[in-house]
C-alpha cells in the first residue's frame, strides 16, 4: 500500500460506525487520527442514533448526520448527500463502517484519499483498502478499528502487543443532556444526594445477550436495601416491556426510565450513577467511556472481545463450553445466563460500591 503524505491533508472525512458500542470503541482509532493530523478539519459522518457519543469530544471539528428519513432518503438523497461532501473538497476519507455504501459514498463525492478495510465488495472503490491482520480477531474490537490506521502506516502496528499503550475511550456529555437528564431525574422524584444505581436489562442484539428479570428485580431489591438506594431503568423504547418487567417483580419501588430518553440524555443519566448492572450491550460501554463504575454480565458474547474498557468494570460470567456462541437466541437451555446467580452479580455490585474513591 503506498503511504499516505500527512502533510498534504488538510481535511478528513471519518464514516462512523452505525452502533453505540461500536461508537465508543472507534474512539480511540479516532483520537489518534486527531493527533497523526493536529492541523487538518476532522469531520465525522454518522447516523442520527449515534451522535449524542461525539456531541462532547474534543478529537473531532464537525459533525454531520445522515439521515435517509430525512433528506438522504432513497438514491436521490444519496446523492444529494454526495455533492454535499464533494463541495467541501475532502483529501480524505477514513471508513471505519465497513459497508460498500461507506465507500461508494466517498468515490461519489469525489475525495482523493479513500482508506478502509477491503470488505463487502468494496476494495475496487478504494485507494488504500487494508487486509485484516487475523491476530486482531483475538484482541478487543477497539484494535479493528486501529488497524485500518496501522495498515496505512499512521499507527503503529499490532497495537494490542504494546503494553504500554493504554487505549483512551473517554467522552463527555453535553451539559444541555446534563441538565435534561437532571430534570428527568427531579420529575421522577429523585433527589440530588440519593444513590442512583442504573440497571439495564436489555441488549438490542437479543434475548441471548440478556440476564433473566427476576434474578435482576431480586438483586435490584438487594442493593436498594443494602445501600439505600434507588433504582432506575433504562433501556431503548424496544426494551420498555423488559424493564417494565423488572420493576414489577421488585419489591421496592423502581424508577422506568426505558424508551423515555434520547442517547444524550440517557448518557447523562448514566454519568449521575454510583454503579451501573448491565448486559453487554451500548449503555455498558457507554458507563465505560463516561468513567462510571459498572457490572456486566456476559453470556453469549465475548468479554476479550467487546469487553468495557477500563478500571471500573467488573466482569461476571459462568463459563460453559457452548459460550461465546454470538447467536441472537440460546438453542438449547440458556445455560451461560442461568448459572449466573443473584449472589454473584450481587458481589460483583458490592465490590464496586464498597470500593474506596480516588
Amino acid at each position: 500500500m503506498k503511504p499516505l503524505d500527512a502533510s498534504a491533508i488538510r481535511g478528513i472525512l471519518v464514516r462512523g460506525t452505525n452502533w453505540v458500542g461500536d461508537a465508543v470503541m472507534s474512539v480511540p482509532a479516532l483520537r489518534l487520527v486527531r493527533a497523526r493530523f493536529p492541523s487538518a478539519r476532522i469531520t465525522l459522518l454518522v447516523r442520527p442514533w449515534v451522535k449524542d457519543v461525539h456531541s462532547a469530544v474534543d478529537f473531532i471539528d464537525e459533525l454531520v448526520v445522515y439521515d435517509r428519513g430525512a433528506s438522504h432518503r432513497g438514491p436521490a438523497g444519496f446523492l444529494r448527500l454526495a455533492r454535499e461532501l464533494r463541495r467541501r473538497r475532502f483529501d480524505l476519507a477514513l471508513l471505519l463502517q465497513n459497508a460498500f455504501e461507506a465507500a461508494l459514498l466517498a468515490w461519489c463525492a469525489h475525495i482523493p484519499l479513500r482508506l478502509g478495510y477491503a470488505r463487502d465488495a468494496r476494495s475496487w472503490l478504494l485507494t488504500h483498502p487494508c487486509r485484516i491482520d487475523p491476530p486482531v480477531r483475538a484482541a478487543h474490537q477497539v484494535y479493528y478499528y486501529l488497524g485500518i490506521l496501522s495498515a496505512a502506516g499512521l499507527a503503529p502496528p499490532r497495537l494490542w502487543e504494546d503494553k504500554d499503550y493504554r487505549p483512551s475511550i473517554r467522552i463527555g456529555v453535553s451539559d444541555a443532556d446534563l441538565q435534561s437528564a437532571r430534570r428527568l431525574l427531579a420529575g421522577s422524584g429523585i433527589a440530588d444526594g440519593d444513590t442512583l444505581i442504573g440497571l439495564n436489562p436489555g441488549a438490542s442484539y437479543g434475548p441471548a445477550k440478556r440476564w433473566l428479570p427476576d434474578r435482576y428485580a431480586a438483586l435490584a431489591d438487594r442493593i436498594a436495601e443494602r445501600y439505600r438506594a434507588r433504582i432506575v431503568l433504562f433501556g431503548a423504547a424496544a426494551e420498555r416491556e423488559i424493564a417494565g418487567e423488572v420493576a414489577r417483580k421488585m419489591r421496592r419501588p423502581a424508577v422506568v426510565l426505558a424508551g423515555r430518553t434520547r442517547l444524550g440524555e440517557l448518557m447523562g443519566l448514566i454519568a449521575q450513577c454510583r454503579l451501573l448492572v448491565t448486559n453487554d450491550s451500548g449503555p455498558m460501554h457507554l458507563a465505560a467511556a463516561l468513567g462510571v463504575p459498572q457490572v456486566a454480565i456476559f453470556g453469549s458474547s465475548s468479554e476479550v472481545a467487546t469487553g468495557p474498557l477500563g478500571p471500573d468494570a467488573r466482569i461476571v460470567k459462568h463459563p460453559v463450553g457452548c459460550s461465546p456462541c454470538f447467536l441472537r437466541r440460546c438453542p438449547i437451555d440458556f445455560r451461560c445466563m442461568t448459572r449466573i446467580a443473584v449472589e454473584d452479580v450481587f458481589a460483583a455490585a458490592a465490590s464496586q460500591l464498597e470500593a474506596p474513591t480516588v
